[in-house]
């Protein structure tokens, strides 16, 4: 293997060495990979964002239906699951969550808070918006 990168001696016993074409070569193919790494690169980061909003919002999903369960109500806002709830049996419970997770960042249109919206009828909404893309979750 090493044996590439040896001087070797020529018909007339002067040293050999790469040629020009020989490092020609290698930038090309170097080139070439470089050309299509970068770009799946950057894709690979627009998915890793979307993949952890969509994460953040089952996450919050499920925490709003455990406040559901135990309050027999939706929350108002999302930071009501940061707190201890007390029901009506005078159950306490909670934190459904720690804290109200903060949205990725980057992405082109910059990605903004999520929004909660529930209704009187027992359902709700989250959804996450940002690099192009919105994320629904019933």
């Amino acid at each position: 293997m090493f044996d590439l990168w040896r001087k070797r001696k020529g018909i007339r016993g002067t040293e050999v060495g790469l040629t020009l074409i020989d490092l020609m070569v290698v930038v090309s193919v170097i080139g070439v990979v470089a050309a299509l790494a970068i770009p799946l690169h950057a894709n690979a980061q627009a998915r890793a964002c979307i993949e952890k909003a969509q994460s953040d919002l089952d996450m919050l999903a499920t925490a709003v239906k455990a406040y559901a369960a135990h309050m027999g109500t939706l929350p108002a806002a999302l930071t009501a699951l940061t707190t201890t709830a007390t029901n009506r049996l005078n159950w306490s419970a909670g934190p459904f969550m720690p804290s109200v997770p903060r949205p990725p960042s980057g992405g082109t249109p910059a990605w903004g808070a999520y929004t909660y919206t529930s209704s009187t009828t027992g359902t709700f909404s989250l959804t996450a918006t940002g690099d192009g893309t919105t994320i629904t979750l019933p």
